[in-house]
């Protein structure tokens, strides 16, 4: 997070000289934005401060909490003016946890400052004039609460007591959650069962200073409109003990759970997944539907967090895409081929590549199980197979990517700029790579428009969809 703010303030820095401000120093700050993480940001003396659990247009007195080069992180002492669009966080870990951001800001008022992060970030990271680009109001919820269908909760020891949740921000002290207001009620439910038998069992729970223990994390996933559930065990030891009795009780409780896999990750590390899955009980995946799409989805597969929004995300790819039956398209960071489904009924051919050979084995299934005969999915990189495919004179009309959030490979960028597709549409869930990599596209690209959305509402992340033109398709319209 340190490193993202850095980069915040690096241009307005270098202008004001190092910062001035003290540890422990308190003073009254006026807070002027929020900033990429969904704290507020004011400037003391010219000097750059973020607080979280601010608001734009409060006036607040702070305490200095860490001081750097940059910048300062400060904490409130007391509020003398609050924004209108406060309100009271109704978690009772929101504070401890930092899983959200947002919950005391009122949900209309998020939609904009959503759309002004995403400003922000073309603004310091692009040399766009902003009035000269469309940029759509932020696509909400009706009901923003209950909608993540996967939790990845971290699991450790309170005395004899097994506790599962997540990370404080910026601390490694695990706060126990018993029920999350952002995951479906499906998904909490399972996590404190399988809790509970890990302590009924006395399965031993990974110690990470001491490198000692089991089970490391519980993953579960939740097929909304199916009601499937997968649950992933994930161990530092390729060994799981009492897995029987453990299997067996997760079976007799929990009847909607139709896979219980166990992945192994022996690493210090703080990736989730290793590389090896067992298949513990049942399937291997459970199977989702989206507007009468069906999804199989493997332990490690990618796929959207928030059902309801996934069906406003993808219907935004597909206008931005603008297929009429005939195009060429790649589904780039394609995971179970998700969207490329999604493309089909407008698309005469659909290739799809992505590193996890289980994604693309997924991806293959899913199109398998339409009959859909114009479709490929490989293992590999985006930037390696459209490469491949150049040279064998197979050149995509429209190219759609899905990132993680630090953007485009470069080199898939420069791919793109070799292959030269009409269209290429951009879905990013970070405003900052987004905007680094749209001033690069912008050498051949004209930027049709920006459609932020709301994915994951309560927090600061931004996702959003752009629609890119090759300039010369635009200028020969």
């Amino acid at each position: 997070m340190a490193e993202h703010r850095n980069r915040e303030v690096t241009q307005l820095s270098e202008q004001q000289g190092d910062i001035k401000i003290k540890e422990k120093q308190q003073f009254p700050l006026t807070i002027k934005r929020l900033g990429i993480n969904g704290e507020g940001v004011g400037y003391f003396k010219r000097q750059v401060v973020f607080v979280p659990g601010t608001l734009p247009g409060e006036e607040v007195v702070v305490e200095a909490t860490k001081v750097h080069t940059k910048f300062a992180e400060a904490k409130v002492m007391k509020i003398r003016k609050a924004s209108p669009h406060r309100v009271t966080p109704p978690c009772y870990v929101y504070e401890a946890c930092g899983g959200c951001q947002l919950q005391h800001l009122e949900y209309s008022q998020q939609l904009v400052e959503k759309k002004d992060l995403l400003m922000q970030a073309l603004e310091r990271h692009t040399k766009f004039r902003l009035d000269d680009l469309n940029i759509r109001g932020t696509l909400g919820m009706e009901t923003p609460w209950h909608y993540r269908n996967k939790s990845q909760f971290q699991v450790g020891k309170q005395g004899e007591k097994v506790i599962a949740g997540l990370y404080g921000q910026n601390s490694h002290q695990l706060v126990d959650i018993k029920e999350c207001i952002v995951q479906r009620s499906e998904t909490n439910k399972v996590i404190q069962v399988v809790r509970k038998q890990l302590e009924k069992l006395s399965i031993p729970v990974y110690n990470e200073r001491k490198r000692k223990g089991s089970v490391r994390t519980i993953v579960t996933r939740v097929g909304v409109q199916t009601g499937e559930v997968q649950i992933v065990i994930v161990t530092a030891t390729n060994d799981l003990p009492k897995k029987e009795q453990l299997i067996k009780a997760l079976q007799n409780k929990l009847p909607e759970v139709k896979s219980i896999m166990q992945n192994i990750n022996p690493l210090s590390t703080s990736l989730i997944f290793g590389e090896k899955t067992i298949l513990l009980a049942g399937k291997k995946t459970i199977e989702e539907k989206l507007d009468g799409y069906s999804y199989h989805l493997s332990a490690r597969a990618f796929f959207q967090l928030n059902p309801l929004q996934t069906e406003k995300l993808y219907n935004e790819i597909k206008k931005a895409a603008d297929l009429t039956g005939t195009e060429k398209l790649v589904d780039a960071y394609c995971g179970s081929g998700t969207i490329g489904l999604w493309l089909s009924e407008g698309a005469g051919e659909i290739r799809g590549m992505d590193v996890i050979k289980e994604s693309i084995e997924d991806a293959r299934i899913n199109a398998n199980s339409y009959h859909l005969k114009n479709t490929r999915y490989e293992v590999g990189t985006a930037e390696e197979w459209m490469l491949k495919w150049k040279q064998e004179g197979w050149r995509p009309d429209v190219v759609v990517v899905d990132p993680p959030r630090t953007g485009c490979d470069p080199s898939l960028l420069k791919t793109i700029l070799a292959v030269k597709p009409k269209k290429f549409v951009y879905a990013s869930c970070n405003p900052s790579t987004l905007a680094k990599d749209l001033m690069m596209l912008s050498t051949h690209y004209k930027i049709e428009y920006i459609q932020p959305i709301d994915m994951f509402p309560q927090t600061s992340h931004v996702e959003s969809v752009t629609k890119l033109v090759l300039k010369e398709q635009a200028g020969s319209r």
